[in-house]
């Protein structure tokens, strides 16, 4: 008898699993699209030689200012730049020499694997637009965005076959506080989001009233 039961309580949990399967909420997504046509060229060499020597000028003799940033004035330091107080002077071709060291391309990675993306070499990820103030509706007109309006703007691109990421700042939350926008807008995105996003959202923090730019990473990681 208790094998017959055994039995029984097997097939129930079978059972279970698969009426869950059959009632989850599922969305399908396009892949991230990769470009077979060259690119488009602006300018030609020369042009862009101009464009960099005059940026490594600007770059080495005004220099750019980190303020209250006492960790990245010490990698400057590190990398061989001229620092002088809160002043950042990078000597003509580190700049080039730095970026080197960056990948060509990188994954970002979503809690599902098949949403994860590819940025970079010849991908394409559509997201949704960055940091817009205010949003329209047919009842309201055009307004203030709210954290409201980011998460259904956060539903809506979840629910698009067409959106390979869930994007950032998809508008400006004007009704939270700022020293804790950062933290609502990730945790918006939290329950639906698709590729790994939201991090910009600690830079608003810490340039506005100087809160720090891991606490996106400490709350999805915590």
């Amino acid at each position: 008898m208790s094998d017959v039961a055994a039995g029984r309580r097997a097939r129930g949990g079978g059972g279970s699993a698969r009426r869950a399967e059959r009632t989850a909420v599922s969305f399908e997504t396009a892949k991230f699209i990769q470009r077979n046509i060259p690119n488009f060229e602006i300018l030609n060499e020369e042009a862009l030689q101009i464009i960099e020597h005059n940026a490594e000028t600007v770059l080495e003799e005004i220099g750019v200012n980190f303020v209250e940033n006492e960790v990245a004035l010490q990698r400057w330091r590190d990398a061989g730049a001229d620092v002088q107080g809160e002043r950042v002077r990078i000597p003509r071709g580190l700049a080039r020499e730095l970026i080197k060291t960056a990948p060509k391309t990188f994954t970002q990675h979503a809690r599902n694997p098949e949403r994860s993306v590819e940025i970079g070499g010849r991908n394409l990820v559509l997201a949704p637009v960055y940091g817009p103030p205010f949003v329209h509706d047919a009842k309201g007109g055009r307004r203030y965005a709210t954290i409201e309006d980011f998460r259904n703007f956060v539903k809506l691109g979840y629910m698009s076959k067409w959106l390979h990421h869930s994007g950032g700042t998809v508008c400006e939350p004007t009704d939270v506080p700022v020293n804790k926008r950062h933290l609502d807008a990730v945790g918006a995105h939290d329950p639906l989001g698709q590729a790994l996003h939201g991090f910009g959202h600690g830079t608003v923090a810490r340039g506005r009233l100087g809160g720090n730019g891991q606490d996106p990473v400490r709350q999805r990681f915590r």
